[in-house]
């Protein structure tokens, strides 16, 4: 077995250039790009906040009435955030995880020895899971699928390292239509912050402009590492052609997302130093209300293709 690669938190002109025109090369620059703030970036963190939110997107997709599972395999783990918090949650009681960046699987497995919690990691390809047939007996992921180019693959792959009868649940992944507004209110929140802070008496409020340019440059990169956005029907056929059985997606955030994308954009642009608790209990009390309203009232009236995030969910065959 080759050790794994190291990251490439700096990556130079060439290799960017190079990165725009293969979309894994891409997704190995951005990632160690941003593993060392990744979790401050996202408001990530490994306490009951976001121990409830990986467990209920869990539920949301599968329910919890195989809990608790053996071992569990994270795909695209990025800083170990679905993993570690469904862990906790007691999901598994042996965790893997996987990943394009060395950068994030190092800091996956740091927030994991961190908590205490027995995990081990590899730098892998989605599409070339390095572990034998029949390991696990459950495979996660968390806004994942949307990078992999080939997600037919992939989702074979993971079938493959499932045990049978072994689930698996990837959650967050972009609805074309929840795509298409979340990322105009994105681009709207950023062009409004930066330009309403160049005023005078705003201007404490504006990052420095290397910083602003640095989240510029990741902007344009991560517009080639995203893939795919997925209609939920489709979804659905992808993983029954690649064999999965029991399969399911639902879909989740509608006004939910209206509200968060311009929350962590405009937290992009402005100094973190800006933004105290009760900032941060204001976006996540907002999105929890929110959210609420989406499950229990919206979802009833509103196309499911309509909500941003989709979450997938099937079965090994026995």
């Amino acid at each position: 077995m080759s050790p794994d690669p190291e990251p490439r938190p700096h990556p130079t002109a060439a290799e960017v250039e190079a990165a725009r025109r293969d979309p894994k090369l891409a997704n190995v620059l951005y990632h160690d790009w941003e593993a060392g703030s990744y979790d401050e970036k996202w408001s990530i963190s490994y306490d009951e906040r976001c121990i409830d939110y990986a467990a209920g997107r869990f539920r949301h997709a599968a329910g919890d009435a195989d809990w608790p599972y053996e071992r569990a395999l994270e795909l695209g783990c990025g800083t170990g955030f679905f993993l570690l918090n469904l862990m906790q949650a007691g999901l598994a009681t042996h965790g893997s995880v996987t990943d394009l960046s060395p950068g994030m699987v190092e800091a996956a497995l740091r927030n994991a020895e961190g908590l205490g919690l027995p995990v081990d990691g590899r730098v892998a390809d989605a599409e070339r899971i390095p572990y034998d047939d029949a390991t696990f007996d459950v495979v996660v992921g968390h806004a994942v699928l949307h990078h992999i180019p080939d997600v037919g693959t992939a989702l074979r792959e993971v079938l493959r390292v499932l045990r049978p009868g072994g689930r698996f649940v990837f959650a967050g992944e972009p609805t074309k239509i929840g795509d298409f507004y979340a990322r105009r209110l994105g681009m709207l929140t950023w062009k409004a912050t930066t330009t309403l802070t160049r005023l005078p008496g705003l201007q404490g409020w504006r990052r420095p402009q290397a910083e602003l340019d640095e989240s510029s440059r990741a902007a344009a990169l991560e517009a080639v590492v995203d893939q795919h956005v997925f209609d939920p029907s489709e979804l659905e056929r992808v993983a029954n052609a690649a064999g999965a059985a029991d399969v399911r997606v639902v879909t989740e955030e509608f006004t939910a997302a209206m509200l968060g994308w311009p929350v962590r954009t405009f937290e992009a642009a402005v100094p973190t130093e800006r933004l105290g608790w009760g900032w941060a209990m204001f976006a996540y009390r907002g999105w929890q209300r929110l959210s609420w309203l989406d499950e229990n009232v919206l979802s009833r009236v509103v196309p499911r293709a309509w909500f941003y995030n989709a979450l997938v969910t099937g079965t090994r065959p026995a």
